[in-house]
């Protein structure tokens, strides 16, 4: 069932406490930790800001106030710059305030994913919104959440975005039992489940920190008990439209978008430093410098002490 109702708004979870980057995290969001020279949430918010979602609400915690700081106007920094006549510096730290409209609500409590979801109702009201995780974001050239806005309106119901993984990663994430529907990469979600054993998941599609959710996900989420961990999990609730008889139109059914483009995950060490990397390696201003000097390092390492 087609749904024209443009989706405007994007909810972002950013209320982790960032306890695998301890001590950084003591007194800074581990969504502030910079990717060359903008913080991870920036460039969350910016991939939102490109898909046309232009009413942003981040969802934070505390401690949180370097995050509201950035993406507010620094006049007094802005004055220098210009003083300077750093116009390049200048134009990148307004850019942050220029992204969209951004709102700010606290998550008075670390209950889950879902209930952080939910800490949005009453800004979101009754439309259809994204969720975009604040950890991870999809590289830009691959233009996953404007697909996935087409799916929404094709299909009506919520979207989810789906990557394959290997087997064994399976279990640190929630997995989608699916079926084909006329589109290649567009399939039907039946089931869901978060974070199960290797020889019990469903599939090897995992989902991925993406979603367009319909409206009706509040109500579930109100409904939705304590799941994985002790926390209300968002997989829960969308397993719970998935599965009901109610049509699109009412905010049932669930349908995953299969991504196999690039996708950067900060959230533990490695795979942060993985992206810094690629970062480095792909900026036209940093890598005719820094590509040769990594070749360098790597040929002067000890093969034996790196494996």
């Amino acid at each position: 069932m087609a749904d024209s109702q443009a989706v405007t708004k994007a909810v972002i979870p950013a209320a982790g406490l960032g306890t695998r980057f301890v001590p950084a995290t003591k007194a800074m969001p581990k969504e502030m930790l910079p990717i060359i020279d903008r913080p991870t949430i920036q460039l969350v918010v910016e991939e939102a800001a490109a898909a046309g979602l232009t009413d942003v609400l981040l969802i934070t915690g505390r401690e949180k106030t370097a995050i509201v700081d950035h993406f507010d106007r620094n006049i007094e920094l802005e004055e220098i710059l210009e003083a300077k006549g750093d116009l390049a510096g200048l134009d990148s730290i307004r850019a942050s305030s220029l992204l969209a409209s951004m709102h700010y609500v606290r998550q008075g409590q670390p209950l889950g994913l879902g209930h952080a979801v939910l800490c949005a109702a009453d800004h979101v009201g009754d439309a259809p919104f994204a969720v975009l995780l604040g950890d991870d974001f999809i590289d830009v050239r691959d233009a996953l959440l404007p697909r996935m806005l087409e799916v929404r309106r094709r299909y009506g119901g919520s979207i989810i975005a789906l990557m394959e993984v290997e087997p064994e990663e399976v279990s640190a994430y929630g997995v989608a039992t699916i079926k084909p529907t006329d589109s290649d990469d567009v399939v039907a979600i039946t089931d869901l489940v978060e974070k199960p054993a290797v020889g019990d998941a469903p599939s090897n599609w995992i989902v991925v920190g993406r979603y367009v959710c319909d409206p009706a996900i509040f109500d579930v989420l109100r409904r939705t008990g304590p799941g994985k961990g002790g926390e209300i999990q968002l997989t829960d609730a969308l397993r719970t439209l998935a599965r009901t008889d109610r049509g699109p139109g009412d905010g049932g059914g669930v349908h995953g978008v299969l991504f196999r483009g690039r996708r950067y995950d900060t959230g533990n060490k490695l795979e942060y430093l993985k992206t810094v990397i690629q970062f480095a390696c792909d900026r036209p201003d940093v890598a005719p410098e820094f590509v040769p000097w990594l070749r360098g390092y790597l040929a002067s390492l000890d093969p034996d002490a790196t494996g």
